[in-house]
């Protein structure tokens, strides 16, 4: 049952997207486990750029069949309008959706905006938030529910009252306007757990691919500027409704360097001159939001903090051309709190924010390395930077991502 989980290691935007697409050249099944359209995944093909949101990365693999897990939250309207947009380019995925996962109505999209405005906590104001919330509250919309006409009308009939102040239309219209996305994805949403139940039983190739990053994680991240969901290793089984066992290798996605959306504590941030500079380079720029994402050196007290998380067995490094541009690079190997070094990151808020890094300096490569394919052809300083990350954190590198391209990428150990 050979499986192998994609997990962020950071903030989100490590490139996840990137590696699912290169490692699902042999997977049967693509999965995703959580999150909704405030995720963005763009993938580089053939000259081709795709940004997906909801869409697994494997849907541009014609023979891999793509899984929307019951932990999703899922906005009927940006998934037709996703697959619709694939298919004009000559895509069809294979897409199969949770009847357990929960839908994303306008309501949760004016609550969302309504709590962005007193909380600040730099939401996508995707209405992810809020339907979480209802899912918790036990009075959310499943996609069973909702492709079914009569169990649909049943429910709006239950709670229309109690939304209707965050709404601009009627039941009645609310209904007209959803039917051509009930009609356009009723066929696809079946019981995905005893899909994947059978796919493990058969032996067939798995790939789960996480959204948003470890430090994001609402058990782990750095709470409250979190998402509403667990995009680690451990929300695998729950979001996708297979057992624990059945999560083989996890394979932790790492920037070279490290990025951010949104507000919050953020202890390797880097000089905005720098940050500038990287921007332009990787584009860094939310897929979802369109935002300027925050720009820091590589945190690798952060990484161990993950790693305890979720027990990588390798890290793939991406955007690791970019750090070509500079001359010295740094890395992030403490935090200092109160006079002391620590190297875990505090669970306060308040803590967090009085943490300053403590930096180990290196030499820089300030040559072109996209064009390479054999680890022994990078730099000696690139490899030096790569060695460090290992020897602190204790996870070796098993894969360099030196481009955005699928063949931009170097694998110095069989993954999966």
């Amino acid at each position: 049952m050979p499986s192998i989980a994609i997990i962020g290691a950071q903030w989100g935007d490590e490139g996840k997207g990137k590696i699912t697409d290169f490692l699902s050249a042999t997977a049967d099944y693509v999965v995703r486990f959580q999150g909704g359209d405030n995720a963005g995944h763009t993938i580089h093909s053939k000259g081709q750029k795709y940004a997906l949101h909801l869409l697994p990365s494997g849907a541009l693999r014609d023979a891999t069949i793509n899984i929307l897990g019951n932990g999703m939250v899922i906005n009927p309207e940006a998934l037709v309008e996703e697959i619709d947009m694939l298919q004009s380019l000559g895509k069809h995925p294979h897409i199969v959706i949770s009847n357990r996962a929960h839908v994303i109505m306008p309501y949760h999209k004016l609550r969302d905006q309504k709590a962005e405005d007193t909380q600040n906590i730099g939401t996508t104001l995707k209405g992810i938030g809020p339907a979480y919330q209802d899912k918790a509250a036990r009075v959310g919309l499943r996609m069973g529910t909702f492709v079914d006409e009569a169990l649909f009308k049943a429910y709006l009939d239950q709670y229309y009252d109690t939304v209707k102040g965050h709404l601009n239309e009627s039941k009645e219209r609310l209904f007209e306007t959803y039917q051509p996305y009930i009609e356009a994805l009723k066929p696809r949403v079946k019981d995905t757990s005893v899909i994947l139940a059978e796919a493990f039983k058969t032996n067939k190739r798995v790939v789960f691919e996480g959204a948003q990053g470890t430090m994001l994680d609402i058990e782990q991240g750095s709470y409250p500027y979190v998402t509403s969901s667990s995009p680690t290793a451990a929300g695998i089984p729950a979001g996708a409704g297979v057992a624990p066992k059945h999560v083989g290798q996890v394979l932790g996605i790492v920037k070279a360097y490290n990025s951010r959306v949104g507000e919050g504590p953020f202890v390797s941030e880097m000089e905005e001159e720098k940050a500038e500079i990287i921007r332009e380079i990787a584009h860094e720029f939310g897929t979802t939001t369109g935002r300027p994402r925050r720009i820091g050196y590589l945190d690798l007290v952060a990484l161990k903090h993950a790693h305890r998380i979720n027990h990588f067995d390798a890290f793939a490094i991406t955007l690791f051309d970019v750090l070509s541009a500079f001359d010295t690079l740094k890395l992030v190997t403490g935090y200092q709190l109160d006079g002391s070094v620590i190297d875990y990151v505090p669970a306060e808020l308040e803590t967090l924010e009085k943490c300053q890094p403590v930096f180990q300096e290196m030499p820089g490569f300030k040559e072109d390395i996209s064009h390479l394919t054999d680890w022994n052809a990078l730099p000696q300083a690139a490899r030096n930077y790569l060695k460090a990350i290992e020897d602190i954190t204790g996870v070796p590198v098993g894969m360099v991502s030196v481009g955005p391209d699928r063949r931009q990428t170097i694998s110095m150990t069989k993954i999966f």
